[in-house]
């Protein structure tokens, strides 16, 4: 587990994360603030139902995205690529999870927009800081490094 350790590391220290769906065909991404669960490796996102990202997500979808920094020295590039599946919890599975992420980023107060959760299925860290190309992967059934 010293991939997903070194993983939710640098996580944490990051705030935006840019997911995309699929639905008939279409393609789609936004960009949201998230909180990041590291034990259940879950990213938590706060979306209203009428954007055109959660009416092509549905009550569930899969999903892809990122999370990178925006270095200007290709040495010090270091980004997450991940997959997983995208719902949106109800009002009492996010409770505490919405007050968390109020905490997080206060400005989210005055939103009234739901929680969304990207439960994780595959990440893939590019870390150049640890050579060119370093590559730590991470696999939610087998539990890779």
């Amino acid at each position: 587990m010293e991939s997903l350790a070194a993983i939710n590391r640098w996580l944490a220290k990051q705030h935006v994360l840019t997911w995309c769906v699929a639905n008939q065909g279409e393609l789609w991404c936004a960009n949201a603030f998230y909180l990041f669960d590291s034990k259940k490796v879950a990213f938590y996102i706060l979306s209203e139902d009428h954007t055109r990202h959660a009416q092509m997500t549905g009550p569930q979808a899969k999903v892809a995205g990122t999370v990178n920094g925006q270095p200007k020295t290709v040495a010090l590039i270091r980004g997450v690529q991940f997959k997983g599946v995208i719902h949106r919890l109800n009002e009492e599975e996010s409770e505490a999870l919405r007050e968390q992420y109020n905490r997080r980023f206060p400005v989210a107060r005055v939103l009234a927009a739901p929680v969304w959760e990207i439960e994780l299925d595959e990440i893939k860290f590019t870390d150049n800081t640890l050579g060119f190309g370093k590559k730590l992967h991470w696999l939610r059934d087998s539990g890779t490094e």
